[in-house]
């Protein structure tokens, strides 16, 4: 039997791999976050590295629209224990001030409590 908490997990995990996959990360934000979120680029000790609130996740995200050029991208199916969920995000991207392009790889690690996404975590190597 799964408790209430898997089933809104799951539901949330799912959403943001479906909108995520159709390159709708406004909805995602819009819908399935806290206004209260965490974000934490693990390994990153700049000013981007940890944030809180919707405004500053929001701001970041700009960031990445106007800093990379995507070519390719997609997230893995979740993975679910309890309010967390994780997913493999893989990416080909153009680095626009270097000119420089790479694929990626990070884990994105998210918790989930009353339905919203409270927190998120980043593990990828530069």
């Amino acid at each position: 039997m799964e408790t209430k908490n898997l089933t809104e997990t799951k539901e949330v995990a799912q959403k943001l791999v479906t909108w995520f996959n159709q390159g709708d990360m406004n909805k995602c934000y819009q819908e399935l976050y806290s206004p209260e979120i965490v974000s934490i680029e693990t390994g990153d000790d700049s000013e981007m590295g940890h944030l809180e609130g919707m405004e500053a996740v929001q701001k970041k995200g700009e960031w990445w629209q106007n800093t990379f050029e995507v070519h390719s991208s997609n997230v893995s199916e979740p993975q679910i224990a309890d309010n967390y969920f994780s997913v493999r995000y893989d990416m080909d991207t153009t680095h626009k001030p270097s000119g420089q392009r790479s694929e990626t790889s990070e884990i994105g690690v998210y918790k989930v409590e009353n339905g919203k996404i409270v927190r998120e975590q980043f593990f990828y190597d530069r």
